[in-house]
């Protein structure tokens, strides 16, 4: 058993707790959350306690936390987690500063903690395969990697304004899902972005539909398509196009029926959001987490991985400002 804490009772942090109390290796010690309200209110579906992050930080018992508060708070608590011992998984993304996310790094890499990144997608199952046939050599050498990832509709447009723009919130999954495919690390990145969707995105300061291409040295390429909105469901497809041939992935659905008439053929839609469609993933992660904190070797997304995506994000910002290609 691995005792853990929760920081954090939102969206994310609910799944995140409700899959540790029906993990049975997982012993699920408490939930710290600014709003004692939301954290009583987890803690009860959880049947665990209420916790301070004090207390929890100098709780022996606590061996482990998952960070899933405001992005504003990750790199502070990963670094006192650290310090006081504790091996950790962060949702994404560390920071919005790589400065900060840096020193952050430092400490964790000081105090020989382990630090995992919430990049959920390397364990979604069917993208775990396409990875795989990559790796094989089943498509012959990796040439160009399409992602397409789009949201059913943006969020609010007080969240898009603490955000860190799309490049840093949205768009740095696919960055570091483009990393984890070509196998080379992008040595420069070319991206354009407007806003198509919704004008309070920009008076926010941002933009809702961006496009990205990055380059390894070798000449590798990305291609990324994203968009705050899509009126067919969440979109969420891969493919990786080599030498030899094509592994991809394409979006799940509740079910794999399909009817026809004198109207043609029909099939159930993608399924709504992130949280129905990456449900596996979710729960994947987490138990290899747990798997890790327990002392076994698991190839899992670190620090490092979030850094360096975070640094993609950047690049993909100026660029997008400039309208030109910016080296990574």
């Amino acid at each position: 058993m691995v005792g853990i804490a929760v920081i954090g009772a939102g969206r994310i942090g609910q799944i995140h707790a409700g899959n540790l109390h029906r993990h049975p290796q997982a012993d699920l010690r408490c939930i710290v959350d600014v709003s004692d309200a939301a954290a009583e209110q987890l803690a009860r579906a959880c049947a665990t306690e209420v916790g301070s992050l004090e207390s929890m930080l100098a709780d022996p018992a606590v061996q482990a936390v998952v960070i899933a508060s405001s992005t504003d708070t990750h790199a502070e608590l990963v670094t006192r987690c650290a310090q006081a011992g504790k091996k950790i998984f962060c949702e994404k993304p560390l920071d919005l500063s790589v400065a900060t996310a840096s020193k952050c790094l430092r400490v964790v890499e000081q105090e020989k903690a382990l630090l995992v990144i919430g990049f959920n997608r390397r364990h979604d199952p069917s993208f775990e395969r396409v990875k795989a046939e990559a790796v094989s050599g089943a498509v012959g050498d990796v040439e160009v990697v399409s992602i397409t990832s789009r949201d059913p509709s943006p969020p609010p447009a007080d969240y898009i304004g603490r955000s860190g723009g799309l490049f840093r919130d949205m768009m740095i999954h696919d960055f570091d899902m483009g990393r984890w495919l070509l196998g080379e690390e992008p040595v420069e990145v070319f991206a354009r972005g407007s806003v198509l969707v919704d004008e309070a995105i920009a008076e926010a300061g941002d933009i809702d539909t961006a496009v990205a291409t990055l380059r390894t040295a070798s000449g590798k390429l990305c291609q990324i398509t994203n968009s705050r909105r899509c009126s067919y469901g969440y979109d969420q497809r891969i493919e990786v196009f080599g030498s030899a041939g094509m592994a991809r992935a394409g979006n799940q659905r509740e079910t794999l029926v399909e009817t026809a008439d004198n109207n043609g053929f029909a099939r159930d839609p993608a399924l709504p959001f992130f949280l129905e469609r990456y449900a596996d993933a979710y729960r994947i992660q987490l138990e290899r987490f747990l798997r890790a904190a327990s002392g076994e070797k698991i190839d899992l997304p670190t620090g490092d991985d979030g850094l360096r995506a975070l640094q993609i994000a950047d690049a993909a910002q100026q660029s997008h400002e400039s309208g030109q290609p910016v080296t990574i």
